[in-house]
């Protein structure tokens, strides 16, 4: 079971786990983390959502300064990528498998540090797309 952050185009973001998220569907289901024990998923559609975050716990270290910055001490896995969603927001990290055309595709972040171990980006959900 996968714990996930799932971030819609609108701004929220409903966290829990998924036992079902593949990329080439268009929709998985979402036990709410909030939900009562035996709780019905939800569905989630993959074309109202920015990004799917699959995450290490669901607090996050609230201090962390995120970092754009590949560890130079660290072998890289995938090529580097710098994507710039609609709302603003740059992600920098590498991917083994972007494909223009494609309804998404999975980023590793830069940052050594960060609470999301990869990230699912909706390609729908981005500006600029860009192999660095």
């Amino acid at each position: 079971m996968n714990q996930i952050a799932a971030h819609y185009q609108d701004g929220h973001v409903v966290k829990g786990h998924t036992n079902d998220f593949l990329p080439a569907k268009d929709s998985f289901h979402l036990e709410p983390m909030d939900s009562p024990a035996g709780g019905k998923p939800v569905e989630v559609r993959l074309a109202e959502l920015k990004a799917l975050f699959f995450v290490k716990d669901f607090t996050g270290d609230p201090q962390h300064t995120r970092s754009q910055e590949f560890d130079p001490s660290k072998p890289l896995a995938g090529r580097k990528m710098r994507v710039v969603f609609k709302d603003g927001e740059i992600m920098v990290g590498t991917t083994q498998g972007y494909t223009p055309g494609r309804a998404g595709f999975f980023l590793t972040p830069a940052d050594p540090q960060s609470n999301n171990e990869r990230c699912f980006v909706v390609a729908s959900a981005t500006q600029e797309v860009a192999l660095i």
